[in-house]
């Protein structure tokens, strides 16, 4: 009987709050416009890659130990969360045995109700712990600097450029961060050539980080005459912007050039000497702007772009170091790897990395839910490879 009423308690109580957040979740942001957009189911938490078969290995029962143990820094928290899922597992497996001895009907809703619940909450803190045996990246906190670049394609890729642009300049206003056009270099029939620009917010980087690589583009093109598709392609660079602690330069490594801005219309074009060109001199890494009327200004957002990318190369010559010997699924983050394809025709993306589809090519362009799914799907694969390797590392502590 006590088992009994502690289930029924257990289930009205995770009952209540398992409801209110889906409702919250489904409710319409006040002011919004109205969606035309279907909804997409958002995974569960037991979708998670390998969860339920990762808890299940010795393995990694065997890291877990040693970090609750203290080994590693995790510390109290993970050794309760541990606790936690032990007893939200014990707890389940009673509900179990009371389902199987009481058939009564109402009895039986209120075992799946509870059930339910329990198997949400025990994937929840598997994710937590996941979360808490992998270590942050340095630059998770960090601002960015992102590049966008036309590829292959002549002005079909400019356009597709001009796309992807304003479709990450929608996502920044999404996640409520500071976007700020560093650069702006458009084509002649409206697409984009190039152009640079500042995202400043909550862990902007950390989210931002897998979108660097080679963006795919397959449509029949507004300048083809013939309806036939063509290929198309764009380059997008995710760059962590540091902070002055993290990165030092000496003055005297800096070329500081000005020259007169080039470029379509206004008044500061062609007149005064407002763009400002800097160059590294030990990496040879050139940075230039003239977005501005002020060459002071220009001077700072050059400056800022100068700082990401050396800051960049570091870290690159630091992770090929560490990785040398692995090749990660989830790609390098390098603006050399093709990452994901636009197919218009059959209105689906896909992420080659991940190997995962959605359709709805319009909505995930809008910079909203979907692209925000997408980039949840990255963080949870990388995240489930490092603990791979993590696990394979203690695995390899324990043998010696």
């Amino acid at each position: 009987m006590r088992l009994l009423s502690r289930a029924l308690r257990a289930a009205r109580g995770c009952r209540a709050a398992a409801l209110a957040p889906r409702s919250l979740r489904a409710a319409p942001v006040a002011g919004s416009p109205a969606r035309t957009c279907p909804l997409q189911p958002r995974r569960g938490l037991s979708a998670r890659p390998g969860l339920d078969e990762l808890f299940a290995a010795p393995s990694l029962h065997r890291l877990l130990e040693a970090r609750a143990q203290g080994g590693g820094g995790a510390g109290p928290e993970l050794a309760a969360r541990i606790q936690r899922l032990r007893d939200k597992e014990q707890e389940l497996r009673d509900t179990r045995e009371l389902a199987r001895q009481d058939e009564s009907e109402d009895f039986q809703k209120l075992a799946e109700r509870e059930i339910a619940s329990c198997e949400e909450e025990i994937a929840e803190l598997k994710h937590q712990i996941v979360l808490l045996l992998i270590p942050s990246e340095e630059t998770d906190k960090s601002d960015l600097v992102m590049e966008v670049t036309a590829g292959v394609g002549g002005q079909e890729a400019m356009l597709f450029t001009s796309e992807i642009f304003d479709m990450y300049q929608r996502y920044a206003a999404y996640k409520k961060w500071k976007f700020e056009i560093l650069e702006y270099f458009p084509s002649e029939i409206g697409g984009l050539r190039h152009a640079v620009a500042s995202i400043a917010g909550l862990e902007a980087y950390k989210y931002m980080k897998f979108e660097g690589g080679v963006h795919r583009v397959q449509r029949v093109p507004k300048t083809e005459k013939q309806g036939r598709i063509h290929t198309s392609t764009m380059t997008v660079a995710i760059l962590p912007q540091p902070t002055e602690m993290r990165l030092q330069m000496n003055p005297k490594d800096l070329r500081i050039e000005t020259k007169r801005a080039s470029g379509a219309g206004g008044q500061h074009v062609n007149t005064t000497d407002s763009a400002v060109r800097i160059v590294h001199i030990p990496t040879g890494i050139v940075s230039e702007c003239q977005q501005e009327r002020s060459q002071i200004r220009n001077k700072e957002k050059a400056m800022q772009m100068l700082c990401a990318k050396l800051y960049n190369a570091k870290l690159e010559e630091e992770t090929k170091k560490r990785n040398s010997v692995r090749k990660i699924q989830i790609g390098t983050k390098g603006r050399s790897e093709k990452i994901r394809t636009y197919n218009f025709p059959q209105d689906r993306i896909t992420d080659h990395r991940i190997s995962r589809s959605v359709h709805h090519i319009e909505c995930f362009m809008l910079g909203e839910e979907m692209l925000d799914e997408m980039v949840q799907t990255l963080r949870e694969y990388a995240d489930y490879e490092t603990l791979m390797e993590i696990i394979s590392e203690n695995e390899k502590k324990n043998l010696s």
